[in-house]
């Protein structure tokens, strides 16, 4: 049985996005998503909204801290993927997140820009 991992978001950031570069001078840049979703039961309506890490690497990374802000809309599409780690207190912990093949800017979420769309595939 073959694998198969793909990941497809369309959301807003939650916060402005974190660019960093790790010891090799590789660019790496993380934001989160938060994803509404509706959900009826009846005649009543209520919206669930799905709170997701992204990590971009290489040049997209780049392009997502300069054009990407708190409140832009993007669609993202990428692997998911599991973090584990241990604290300094010796307690394991873990999360999941996305790793981004493409980011697409739908608009600028009241940035310089807003209304383009751009894709950046890695």
């Amino acid at each position: 049985m073959a694998e198969y991992n793909k990941v497809i978001l369309l959301g807003n950031l939650t916060r402005e996005p974190d660019l960093r570069y790790t010891p090799t001078g590789q660019a790496v840049c993380e934001f989160s998503l938060a994803v509404p979703h509706r959900i009826r039961t009846g005649e009543e309506t209520r919206e669930e909204v799905c709170y997701v890490d992204v990590v971009v690497f290489g040049r997209v990374a780049e392009r997502s801290k300069e054009r990407l802000h708190k409140g832009s809309r993007v669609l993202v599409d990428g692997r998911l993927t599991q973090r584990r780690w241990e604290t300094p207190e010796g307690q394991k912990r873990s999360k999941y997140e996305v790793v981004a093949a493409t980011v697409q800017f739908i608009d600028g979420g009241g940035a310089p820009g807003a209304g383009h769309e751009e894709n950046l595939p890695i």
